[in-house]
């Protein structure tokens, strides 16, 4: 993951991607007017609430104008997993992406090792993916 600084949705705090180790994760990048992203918003969620602490969901709202809207859409996804915001679009070319929705797949040691371009099918395409490029079974 770059050495990139975000900020969190909803609050003044910032993470820095990079330092984002020792859990394998799948980062999600959303946004509230992407119609793709409102689709598969229930995946994530289910995804989510049977990785537990196995893996780590987070989201990045990115490329959106209105982080209040953005927030009332998390909520009403029921998305409980942390969210970051990247409205300059910090994220795409050192992430190497064009467009959202894309998930990316990251080892513990902050390797990316699956990106899945467009919207996720169900949650059980994100189960298969993680036990295939994460070595984790849930």
């Amino acid at each position: 993951l770059p050495d990139l600084l975000l900020g969190c949705l909803g609050s003044g705090r910032q993470v820095n991607l990079a330092a984002l180790r020792g859990t394998p994760m799948v980062i999600n990048f959303w946004a509230q007017w992407c119609a793709p992203c409102r689709d598969e918003a229930p995946h994530l969620k289910e995804f989510a609430e049977r990785a537990g602490d196995t893996v780590l969901v987070l989201g990045v709202d990115y490329a959106d104008p209105d982080p209040d809207l953005a927030l009332r859409f998390a909520e009403e996804a029921g998305w409980t997993y942390p969210h970051l915001t990247d409205p300059l679009k910090k994220t795409a070319g050192p992430v190497r992406f064009q467009g959202i929705p894309i998930t990316l797949y990251v080892t513990a040691e902050g390797r990316i090792a699956h990106r899945v371009v467009g919207g996720i099918t169900s949650t059980e395409q994100m189960v298969d993916e993680a036990r295939e490029h994460l070595g984790v079974e849930l």
